[in-house]
């Protein structure tokens, strides 16, 4: 069977060969049968004969070429690594780390596809959060997400990685960042802070239970950033319609079940519950204790009254985080952490739980029954 002769390609205008130089004719040519590409072509079932070649020349050269194409594909499939730190138990929220990957969704990344999720779980242990953050700084995440009691000990674990904080605390004041509008540094988030919700979640327990003198206030003592400031804020309530203010502290689940046996002993003391993650992730066991020690509780979120909790007022943690995972998603694409203002958010919601007020022979007032956002019946 004949084959049509292989045109010999010119050398002063090949690119290939040019870009070699000219070489001494005494080497042996080189045929070549498999596909080479180079200059964005590929020649595949052809011949291409290349003379006057150095074997080391042509090995160094298609060498390079070869491994152009690897290399490329190995960055389009680099995906970026977002850090998720969180001060509670992996089972504890998982609604929350449900609405932080629909903010992902929503800013175009999705967990597994285009974006790497690595979660830490201190689970309540705060001295494990220091360690959890050194990790992911180590692993050289791209942005880390974090709750309030994470957001110190990632602060301090690096300068540089950009950091997205959920907190209720105030933002400015925990020396969370300079300032709301610019934060500056590496650090912006969502926060759900307002100096008044405190004293107003008690106002509300006030008119379900008018009768009581004393309120009582439960918060954890190692959430020093939210703690302190809705102490102050809540015992000048208290103050103001005339009651007074018993502190409690629990930051364990043993601590809880001490804290309503001491106010069962104080029949008729009404309980508001201090924002804190911890507590957060015992709303069912806190809804429980109310109804088992007759004590009509307040808490801020809507998983309080559902779970059987007098009544809860408070934003909404699952938009919450749904807004952290935007703004991950933002920085991803580009935006730096000291250009995203910190966003307050504006929506509260007020929830009653009449089965639990009829259980607790509570009457709840119409004019709050019509103010409530929602009654569960």
């Amino acid at each position: 069977m004949s084959r049509s002769p292989v045109a010999r390609r010119n050398d002063a205008n090949d690119p290939l060969l040019t870009s070699v130089g000219s070489k001494s004719r005494s080497a042996a040519s080189l045929t070549l049968s498999w596909p080479i590409r180079y200059d964005g072509a590929i020649w595949l079932g052809q011949r291409m004969q290349i003379d006057h070649l150095k074997r080391r020349e042509f090995i160094t050269l298609f060498g390079g070429a070869a491994a152009w194409p690897f290399g490329a594909s190995a960055q389009q499939i680099t995906r970026p690594v977002v850090g998720f730190l969180s001060s509670r138990a992996p089972g504890d929220d998982p609604h929350l780390l449900t609405a932080f990957r629909l903010g992902l969704k929503e800013a175009g990344y999705i967990d597994g596809q285009n974006v790497v999720i690595e979660s830490r779980f201190a689970e309540d242990q705060y001295d494990r959060l220091p360690g959890m953050a050194a990790d992911l700084v180590r692993r050289q995440v791209a942005v880390i997400a974090v709750n309030t009691p994470a957001v110190m000990p990632a602060k301090k674990a690096t300068s540089t990685i950009p950091i997205v904080f959920f907190t209720a605390a105030d933002p400015v004041e925990a020396g969370f960042v300079a300032s709301l509008n610019r934060p500056g540094g590496n650090l912006t988030g969502i926060s759900s802070f307002y100096g008044e919700i405190g004293p107003k979640r008690l106002e509300l327990l006030h008119e379900l239970v008018p009768k009581a003198t004393t309120i009582a206030l439960l918060v954890n003592p190692n959430n020093v950033a939210v703690t302190e400031k809705l102490t102050r804020n809540v015992e000048a309530g208290a103050h103001s319609l005339g009651l007074e203010i018993q502190v409690l502290r629990a930051s364990t689940e043993r601590d809880l079940n001490g804290v309503f046996v001491k106010l069962a002993g104080t029949p008729g003391t009404p309980l508001v519950i201090g924002t804190d993650a911890f507590l957060a992730s015992q709303s069912e066991t806190l809804a429980r204790l109310g109804l088992q020690y007759a004590v009509p509780t307040s808490f801020e979120i809507r998983e309080f009254a559902v779970a059987g909790g007098l009544m809860s007022y408070g934003s909404s943690a699952t938009d919450s985080f749904r807004q952290v995972g935007i703004y991950v998603g933002r920085i991803l694409k580009g935006e730096k952490p000291a250009d995203l203002p910190v966003q307050q958010l504006t929506k509260l919601e007020l929830v009653i739980n009449l089965k639990t007020a009829k259980a607790l022979g509570i009457t709840v007032p119409p004019t709050l029954l019509a103010r409530a956002d929602e009654v569960i019946e």
